[in-house]
């Protein structure tokens, strides 16, 4: 196993993960609040799921995205 190229691919996916999700969370606040669903003083419990075919690894991360 070549240790330096495995844990790149980790980085990388890690990495894919949390800026587009980012994206994906900022884009549904700024719609809720351009259409008035939201008030920006909102807090929203978040999960996030990690699942690795083949290991039989699925891993569960909880916590709170605040507006403010």
């Amino acid at each position: 196993m070549n240790d330096e190229a495995f844990n790149h691919s980790i980085r990388k996916l890690l990495k894919n993960v949390g800026i587009n999700s980012q994206q994906a969370i900022e884009q549904a606040v700024q719609k809720g609040l351009a259409e008035g669903r939201l008030n920006g003083d909102e807090s929203f419990p978040a999960t996030v799921k990690v699942t690795v075919a083949g290991l039989d690894l699925e891993l569960d991360f909880q916590g709170d995205i605040s507006l403010e």
